[in-house]
């Protein structure tokens, strides 16, 4: 595995880093703590210009290479989840019931790896743009930094970012190109009948009868008015109601995600669901209301700059461990947004066995820290090469 020597050799005050990170977990957009930790590394390292506030808590910073060049741009995430730790590690977290369960500690690691390597050799011509993006796991915060103007701001021409996958080979890479994930949208539905003692149901409109018959028939959205091969998945993931066992509430509520990756697929699910909701109330004999949200968009990444970014995996993972023609799966990202703004890719880096994502026990690899930031370090000095 071709880790950067100099990256291997200060591989240990990034593993510090991240522990740092883990131990210190914000939510959403106020990632405040995390960015004053990146802002001071970044200082220290010698970088030309650092941009904080975007998208409240954001940072874009820049490293000017051996003259004139194009702007290559990485990302990482910095925001942490409402899951309370249960790694053991004498690193946890210090907030209770936050913590860094999908690995963006190690993220941010990475890209703070390969911004102290490539501020000390500048082995590459234009800019690099460090962005370090707030709100990834709720809020769209690289939606937010998009609409604030970062592309055009600071002239990024292609994009890429790195996501570490727990069960597959550890510092290996996969990516695919075109979609690699699905769009995303939720969905709240509420319904308010009457309510009533449970031994006179005749006197009562019930909620919780259609709230059932509203679940079931949503479901046949996917078994029976789309076409088999196009991927779609709607899930029903919270039903909430009643209040005990000899009382038929007034009203039940409903909550659930939608992945596709067609559009058109898209457009199906709001018209049959918004069919269903406004024809299950009337049949039910009570109020429903259907209040749909879009989300991230599918994250589809350019073909060129994909397989360009699989080339240098290669180069730092070897040839046997990179997959460049994956399958997609229907998680979703906000890093979507900056693909629709800008070409590039987004790739995963093998974490080995562990916990998976968004689990308790969930812990990043501080030993692949290294190769991502070799590989961020390799990517931009390919892309923009001295002499060329």
């Amino acid at each position: 595995m071709a880790v950067i020597n100099r990256i291997a050799g200060f591989a240990g005050e990034m593993t510090a880093w991240r522990r740092h990170l883990h131990q210190h977990p914000e939510l959403q957009f106020d990632c405040f703590e995390t960015a004053a930790f990146v802002e001071e590394k970044l200082r220290e390292f010698g970088v030309d210009e650092i941009h904080t506030g975007i998208a409240k808590t954001g940072i874009v910073a820049l490293i000017k290479g051996q003259g004139e060049g194009g702007v290559v741009g990485l990302r990482a995430d910095m925001d942490a989840l409402p899951i309370r730790e249960e790694t053991g590690a004498e690193y946890a977290s210090v907030k209770p019931g936050i913590m860094h369960a999908c690995g963006h500690d190690g993220h941010t690691t990475m890209l703070l790896g390969a911004a102290k390597y490539l501020a000390e050799t500048r082995n590459f011509t234009g800019t690099v743009a460090l962005i370090f993006q707030p709100a990834e796991e709720d809020g769209g915060g690289g939606g937010v930094m998009v609409e604030e103007g970062i592309m055009d701001r600071f002239g990024i021409e292609e994009v890429y970012a790195l996501h570490n996958l727990p069960g597959f080979t550890e510092g290996g890479f996969y990516t695919t190109p075109g979609p690699i994930m699905a769009a995303v949208d939720t969905f709240h539905i509420n319904v308010k009948g009457v309510g009533g003692h449970g031994a006179l149901p005749h006197e009562t409109r019930d909620p919780v009868v259609a709230a059932v018959g509203i679940v079931q028939a949503i479901q046949t959205i996917s078994s029976r008015n789309h076409y088999a091969l196009d991927d779609l998945v709607i899930s029903v993931t919270q039903i909430h109601t009643g209040s005990a066992e000899n009382v038929i509430p007034e009203t039940a509520y409903i909550n659930g995600t939608v992945r596709t990756f067609d559009p058109e697929v898209q457009k199906l699910v709001i018209k049959r669901m918004q069919e269903i909701v406004d024809g299950m109330g009337p049949a039910y004999g009570v109020e429903a209301e259907l209040n749909y949200e879009v989300w991230y968009p599918a994250t589809v990444n350019n073909p060129a700059k994909a397989a360009f970014a699989a080339g240098v995996a290669r180069e730092v993972a070897g040839e046997n461990n990179v997959i460049a023609d994956g399958t997609r799966d229907m998680g979703a990202e906000d890093f979507s947004y900056m693909l629709q703004a800008r070409p590039g890719a987004y790739l995963y880096i093998g974490a080995g066995e562990g916990a998976g994502l968004h689990q308790p026990g969930f812990d990043f690899n501080d030993d692949i820290a290294p190769v991502g930031a070799s590989f961020f370090a390799r990517l931009v000095e390919t892309a923009l090469p001295v002499g060329k």
